[in-house]
């Protein structure tokens, strides 16, 4: 090392400054190239090309003791190979649940779109920040042309909306927004001196709303959860008689949460009749459809979602049902007086200057409470030129199709018993194996058949045969929730699934 500092030392205009030559990049560039390449080539062949593979395992479990030996997590002070980082790169792969794949079951996201994911290559390769036009000027038009077109499926003739982490974040923001419209004093003076705010969502709503009303100081115990019907939806009745309640213990109602798309049974609570109270009462209306938003896509099944017209706010992740890419979520909001930038604006001179030679409406970047911001639209803007609408009508008519299809063949088979008949995705059943079938449903059966759903899932998880969650939800024991969402998978996976169930409990 000593003699390569004296030669280019030794080279014309070397500079050497606190003992550092700042002469040339220090980066060997070259050897940084081939180290992307090959890495592609990787990912190519152990992530893309078997995404549709069903005779590959959904995981590759070890237990995270085990794991840690595997992947040799310590840092060092010098640098490895590039041989021994591309081995590391495989084994990350290798040992990573493949969401991909299709008979990943477990959450409210799967699959692989391949549009979505270039763009993800070629966002993630360009390491933008979408705040001002100036530095992304590209992906700031792109997200402006997809926020109009989603709250034209909303119904709104116009709005605004921007891009979040997370639907939590989303639901988060409406919440803030709605206290802002309600108190605009709270920005300069914070929250002394403001009454008891009181927001309510039904009982099965989004925990984030519980976290976001703690995050904001508004306080979990000033969330009224309403009581939902035996399907999950919020009944309206109960919705006005807390309102009420409220109002005479002398606090402050500003907002109401609508669910369109509950986490555990898919329910779209009743908008239409819940925006009535809304208006009755002057309050924000909010709707987290994080994850049921995607059916204002299909003709079909927008009827899911009737009366969100009348919303204020609405939370909408194209990552779900749609295969945009974790993680793709957008706030929508009826306002377009500039609200959003009213509520969060900070006007930081050093990067929202209002002399730049441009027009500084396309600097949005003070809508958001992030200063640095992934161009998240773009996935979903790339992937929708691509398929069209038409093409992603057709991603959630086929899911809801196949939804229904593993509705139906649960009826038919012994030992299986669906919760409810759903209305969107998510398929809640349990499966009772035969030591149970004949045995009086009493506290001891329902005891017993608690623990079903926790040893299936472990055995298929050590398999690798595929992935799909269970809970308990509401007094009722573990039950299966199947999610369908990716177009990979198909009528055989819906048979391969309850196939692999009945193989996995037969000695139960």
């Amino acid at each position: 090392v000593g003699v390569c500092k004296q030669e280019m030392l030794q080279k014309k205009n070397a500079v050497l400054v606190d003992g550092v030559i700042l002469n040339g990049p220090i980066m060997d560039s070259k050897a940084g190239e081939k180290f992307v390449e090959e890495a592609c080539k990787i990912i190519m062949e152990e992530v893309v090309q078997k995404a549709d593979d069903v005779t590959e395992k959904v995981c590759e479990w070890q237990a995270p003791e085990k794991l840690k030996q595997i992947l040799d997590l310590e840092m060092r002070d010098t640098g490895e190979c590039h041989q021994k980082i591309l081995q590391l790169c495989r084994d990350v792969i290798k040992y990573s649940v493949k969401t991909n794949h299709p008979r990943f079951f477990n959450q409210l996201y799967a699959g692989m779109d391949y549009y979505s994911l270039v763009a993800r290559f070629i966002t993630e390769a360009l390491n933008p920040s979408v705040y001002t036009y100036e530095v992304s000027p590209v992906f700031l038009l792109v997200e402006e042309a997809v926020i109009k077109k989603m709250i034209e499926f909303i119904g709104w003739e116009e709005g605004d909306g921007i891009f979040n982490p997370g639907g939590s974040v989303s639901n988060m923001y409406a919440m803030n927004l709605a206290r802002y419209r309600f108190c605009p004093e709270i920005k300069e003076k914070g929250l002394s001196g403001l009454p008891r705010l009181v927001l309510f969502a039904s009982e099965e709503c989004h925990y984030s709303m519980k976290k976001a009303a703690s995050f904001l100081g508004i306080g979990t115990e000033n969330v009224y959860f309403i009581k939902t019907d035996e399907r999950g939806k919020m009944i309206p009745e109960e919705l006005e008689k807390q309102v009420q309640r409220a109002r005479k213990e002398g606090s402050a109602p500003f907002l109401v949460c609508a669910t369109a798309g509950t986490t555990v049974l898919g329910a779209f609570d009743p908008l239409d009749k819940i925006a009535d109270i809304c208006e009755k009462h002057g309050l924000w209306l909010h709707v987290d459809a994080s994850w049921g938003g995607s059916a204002l896509i299909s003709r079909k099944h927008c009827r899911l979602l009737q009366g969100i017209h009348r919303a204020d706010s609405v939370a909408w992740n194209p990552h779900k049902m749609l295969l945009a890419g974790i993680q793709c979520c957008a706030l929508l909001v009826k306002d377009n007086s500039g609200l959003l930038k009213k509520c969060y604006s900070a006007e930081a001179a050093y990067l929202f200057q209002q002399d730049k030679f441009y027009d500084i409406s396309y600097d949005t970047g003070d809508k958001s409470i992030q200063c640095s911001r992934r161009p998240d639209a773009f996935k979903f803007w790339l992937m929708w030129k691509a398929l069209g609408t038409t093409g992603l009508e057709e991603r959630v008519n086929r899911a809801l199709a196949l939804a229904r299809y593993l509705v139906e063949e649960i009826k038919k088979r012994e030992g299986f018993q669906l919760l409810l008949e759903p209305e969107y995705a998510n398929v809640c059943f349990w499966y009772i194996p035969p030591s149970l079938r004949k045995m009086e449903h009493g506290p001891e059966f329902w005891q017993k058949l608690h623990q079903v759903a926790p040893i299936i899932k472990e055995r298929m998880m050590k398999k690798g045969s595929m992935m799909l969650g269970y809970q308990p939800h509401w007094g009722k024991v573990n039950f299966f929730r199947q999610v369908v969402i990716s177009p990979q998978v198909s009528r055989e996976d819906m048979d391969f699934l309850l196939d692999e169930i009945e193989l996995l409990a037969k000695d139960l």
